[in-house]
């Protein structure tokens, strides 16, 4: 059976593209999914205006309306899990698993978490004042008032290796501050957010408060940041295309926030508990093979720990079961593209070129005959120059550097980075990991863990990104702070 064509949704209306369709790939068996429409530069613009129209009613409901929409939301995508499930494995190559639990079961989380965000306070009183009598007037005491208001019109462009939570992470927390949104999902996987918009518009979100454009090439993207109708740009992707976005952002004086490139710094002490380290740095392996900007891809271990825990890396790796992602067993699915997955390759040749050591993977794995697939990779014997240690490689790809001084080689280490999103620290003395951990230039340290407490800040130092969300966090980047003053 034929993919239906999808249609982009433009101020509440379903509108045919002014530039045809493009074909969406599944990552595992290169079929083609779904059709995706291709929006001229017109239509973004026109989805902007429709924002734009749309936000001073929007922005005027009460916060409880807000919040009923959000939460119908998240009861809509709920019902319909295993369906959307299905089209999000199939566009982006994640396991069973990980696409019912960590994509489309977080959407709903995220939904419901902002719907009752948007019940919290934006008021916050600031003490009061003396002024003595001068040229700004009379003697008084003046109190004064700080108010969280809505940005305006937010374009949110959306990483292919979430389809769900990214895209959830921030049109909720936008409109639950009475924002309206461009959303403008990857080229890769953009199937499961226009399943997102019909969602809300189910939920009786008003018309033109969510649009969705899409485009197989960059024009769709640079007309949703460089439209005049944009106050903000919310942005997951490279450092390299934060930066472009940037610069465009900084003539129109557009709020930012930025979630971008991570090489995570894994520090392994001398007293670390190996087990519970393998496990934490085996994500990268695992979870949607390594294309995260979280995965701890570099691997900074004491010298007397160096063969033990590569070895013990090399043996968890050569344990997963790479193959379909339909299948429950399966523990290490494709790569988003077969060009991706040629760059990961190519990052592994130079690897071996720069003189590390290809410990266990480097190949495609041989019992796949279509997909694209790259083994689960372990690169020792690596130096802190090398391109594979310093770039972000985005890929099922670790790297293993040995040091000798216990903190203050490992912290150098660590920082000798342009990013600087999340690091981690393993050790048997906790005190000691703090100690460490508070002098990391990076926007989290996991201490002992990947895990995440969905309620802390999230954001990165350097060229990792600009701004926080996340919780409560969120709501406050999506909204501008006003002061209000007055005599008592």
């Amino acid at each position: 059976m034929s993919p239906v064509p999808e249609r982009l949704f433009i101020g509440g209306e379903w509108t045919e593209p002014a530039g045809g369709h493009y074909e969406v790939v599944d990552p595992a068996t290169e079929e083609v999914v779904g059709l995706a429409p291709e929006a001229s530069r017109a239509q973004v613009y026109e989805a902007a205006a429709a924002a734009r129209a749309a936000f001073p009613a929007w922005s005027r409901t009460r916060p409880e309306e807000r919040a009923a929409i959000l939460d119908r939301t998240a009861d809509i995508i709920a019902r319909d899990l295993p369906a959307h499930a299905e089209i999000a494995r199939r566009e982006s190559g994640a396991t069973a698993s990980t696409v019912r639990g960590m994509q489309v079961g977080v959407g709903v989380a995220r939904f419901r978490r902002y719907a009752r965000g948007a019940l919290e306070p934006v008021e916050e009183a600031v003490a009061p004042q003396i002024n003595e009598a001068g040229p700004m007037g009379r003697a008084g005491i003046f109190g004064a008032l700080a108010v969280r208001r809505p940005v305006g019109v937010v374009t949110c462009i959306t990483s292919y290796n979430n389809p769900w939570a990214n895209p959830a992470g921030k049109v909720a927390p936008a409109l639950a501050m009475g924002n309206t949104v461009v959303v403008k999902p990857a080229p890769q996987d953009p199937l499961s957010v226009y399943r997102l918009a019909a969602a809300l518009a189910e939920a009786g979100v008003p018309p033109g408060v969510v649009n969705v454009v899409t485009g197989s090439g960059p024009e769709a993207g640079e007309a949703a940041v460089d439209s005049g109708d944009v106050d903000m740009v919310s942005f997951t992707g490279s450092t390299a295309v934060g930066q472009r976005i940037a610069e465009v952002c900084g003539r129109g004086m557009k709020r930012q926030l930025m979630e971008l490139g991570g090489k995570g710094a894994a520090l392994v002490l001398e007293d670390a508990d190996l087990s519970s380290a393998v496990a934490g740095i085996g994500t990268t392996f695992s979870f949607y093979s390594g294309q995260i900007c979280t995965a701890p891809t570099r691997v900074l271990v004491h010298r007397s720990r160096y063969d033990e825990l590569t070895a013990r890396l090399a043996a968890y790796a050569n344990a997963l079961t790479v193959g379909d992602p339909a299948d429950r067993a399966t523990v290490v699915g494709p790569v988003i593209s077969a060009a991706h997955r040629d760059r990961v390759e190519a990052y592994v040749e130079l690897g071996r070129k720069e003189g590390a050591r290809v410990v266990t993977g480097g190949e495609r794995p041989g019992h796949l005959d279509r997909g694209f697939y790259v083994a689960p990779t372990l690169l020792a014997d690596c130096t802190a120059d090398m391109r594979v240690v310093r770039d972000e490689i985005f890929g099922p790809v670790v790297v293993v550097v040995p040091f000798d001084d216990e903190e203050e080689e490992a912290i150098a280490l660590a920082d000798d980075s342009d990013y600087g999103l999340i690091d981690y620290v393993w050790s048997g003395d906790v005190a000691r990991a703090f100690r460490i951990a508070r002098r990391l230039r990076a926007g989290g340290v996991g201490v002992n863990t990947v895990g995440r407490n969905m309620e802390a800040p999230f954001g990165g130092f350097k060229k990792s990104g600009v701004g926080r969300d996340v919780g409560s966090y969120a709501l406050h980047a999506y909204s501008e702070t006003q002061a209000i003053v007055w005599p008592g």
